[in-house]
């Protein structure tokens, strides 16, 4: 048999969790308004707003960005290619013919 106080404690959980779902379709309906309805355009501010992102005012800034995330490629497959050609050079052995 339940006690009062797990049914208040779950209702009061339940209640609180009610407000912060409430809050939080809220805000994210009044961001999506005031960005004219664009996901693209909420989610640009948000990651401009945290520094995820920044805006780039001169071409020496694109420059830079750009020139990084292609030194980022060239690790990746600095990596990626020993890892390959070990899998593509391994002998292999014949399948057995079953008569």
């Amino acid at each position: 048999m339940k006690s009062t106080g797990n049914t208040l404690t779950s209702m009061v959980v339940i209640g609180f969790g009610s407000l912060v779902t409430l809050w939080a379709v809220a805000s994210i309906g009044g961001a999506l308004a005031q960005s004219n309805w664009s996901v693209g355009e909420l989610a640009r501010q948000y990651m401009v707003a945290t520094g995820m992102i920044k805006p780039l005012h001169t071409l020496v800034d694109f420059y830079t960005h750009i020139k990084g995330i292609e030194y980022l490629i060239c690790v990746a497959f600095f990596v990626a290619f020993p890892a390959f050609y070990r899998f593509i050079s391994t002998e292999r052995k014949p399948m057995p013919i079953l008569k």
